[in-house]
């Protein structure tokens, strides 16, 4: 069987991180969304996966390749984002009469897809407290009646859980329906047409996890750690005074120096170097290929691959992404005086992030000078800087340097300073992207 992988999205309310890495790559353990989707789908029988790309769609192919394991993996592009339905229909030629639909940038698992594989033709609901920010099904005796895109009022609260098991019917319903108020072809609206002109199954499923802000990812990664069992690898080099407690995780060639403790669930890639002297906490997620400096405490936090944090830092429910560099003594606080939830900016809008604890999002190939201070909810756009002993209280513009003030980075610094072709091309073209912006 095969299915079907809507990755093409842009993943806006995931700013700043999305700038430079698709939704689908993001990490939430040692795993990218997309990576621990395919694992799922492959241990549902899943023969091969038709990944709809659009967004930094090198990035997802160089990530994979053409397999998964067992699993064959072929791409179709999504050249303009019109929608969810538009992204299905670009992979209309490459399946069979029945297959399997996820969206790759929410958790989706096997458990869940096996249950609607029960079926020839079904979708996936989950019961949810909040059903108006959701598209609801109403069931009628195990079967959809409707759906209904984020009620004021909801007649339900079963949130569509975004897995589909479809036949090739699903795309004349796609050709027929109109283009939302969005100027897009919604799947959600073939799925309601469907169901009013033939039998589909309403399955309640437990385990999905929508991402949607960057504070999810954490809330992904806490429940994901859950199951984690201890595994040192035979290459680690653990020194004699570093204490390891709890189901710990170290990759490859990597060192824990002395004066250490590890007090997990904790991972920590290949050829990362931790010490000495440092305390790394409960739920904490540090990539291959990095660099932990003496005295430095990270708690419950995300920190991607090639980043260095420098001694004396402290790093509190935090994610950061890729090739960033902490200067020492660099403090994120993750707590408000007055102990009320943090908030974060997403598109202009303050949102609420349902988090009393929650640090930075700080976004690839950004540094910070010594002695720096950041926020509670505070972010850092790409290749964004502070200089030393400044407080940020602020959100920093990708391309800008903080002294208190916001000052643009010339583009010719992104041609100094990165070495990867790749990310080199990326960046110029946000930049001259924002520059049209302003």
């Amino acid at each position: 069987m095969k299915a079907i992988v809507l990755a093409a999205g842009e993943g806006t309310r995931m700013r700043p991180l999305t700038f430079t890495t698709p939704k689908p790559l993001l990490k939430i353990t040692d795993k990218s969304i997309l990576a621990h989707n395919l694992e799922q789908l492959s241990k549902v029988g899943i023969s091969e996966a038709i990944l709809v790309v659009g967004y930094l769609k090198e990035k997802i192919k160089q990530e994979f390749g053409n397999r998964y394991g067992s699993m064959s993996i072929v791409y179709v592009e999504q050249k303009e984002q019109l929608g969810t339905g538009d992204a299905l229909m670009q992979a209309e030629s490459f399946v069979d009469d029945r297959f399997l639909v996820i969206h790759g940038d929410d958790l989706h698992f096997a458990e869940d897809m096996k249950k609607c594989l029960n079926h020839e033709t079904a979708v996936a609901a989950k019961e949810v407290i909040n059903p108006q920010d959701f598209g609801i099904f109403v069931s009628d005796n195990g079967f959809v009646k409707d759906l209904i895109e984020k009620p004021r009022n909801p007649p339900s609260n079963l949130a569509n859980a975004a897995i589909y098991i479809l036949n090739k019917s699903i795309f004349d319903f796609l050709k027929r329906v109109k283009k939302s108020e969005r100027n897009e072809i919604e799947l959600t609206d073939a799925i309601k047409e469907m169901s009013e002109n033939e039998k589909l199954h309403l399955e309640i499923v437990e385990n999905w996890t929508p991402l949607v802000y960057p504070w999810e990812l954490l809330k992904a990664m806490e429940m994901m750690m859950i199951n984690l069992k201890r595994n040192i690898h035979s290459t680690a080099s653990v020194e004699a005074n570093a204490t390891i407690n709890g189901e710990v995780v170290i990759g490859k060639n990597s060192k824990i120096k002395n004066g250490v403790y590890i007090e997990g669930p904790v991972i920590i890639g290949d050829n990362s170097d931790i010490g000495p002297n440092c305390y790394i906490r409960q739920n904490t997620v540090i990539g291959n290929n990095c660099k932990i400096g003496n005295a430095v405490e990270i708690k419950n936090s995300i920190i991607n691959d090639n980043t260095k944090i420098e001694h004396l830092s402290y790093i509190g429910d935090s994610i950061i992404e890729n090739n960033c560099n902490i200067g020492a003594g660099t403090i994120i606080a993750n707590l408000r005086h007055d102990n009320k939830n943090v908030k974060f900016n997403v598109k202009g809008e303050v949102v609420d992030t349902g988090r009393r604890k929650f640090g930075a999002v700080i976004a690839s190939y950004s540094k910070t000078g010594i002695h720096t201070s950041i926020y509670p909810g505070v972010h850092l756009g790409p290749f964004s800087w502070t200089v030393p002993s400044v407080a940020v209280k602020e959100n920093i513009k990708p391309f800008h340097i903080y002294d208190g003030k916001l000052k643009q980075i010339e583009a010719k610094k992104i041609d100094e300073v990165i070495k990867s072709d790749e990310d080199k091309k990326i960046l110029i073209n946000l930049f001259e992207h924002l520059k049209k912006e302003e």
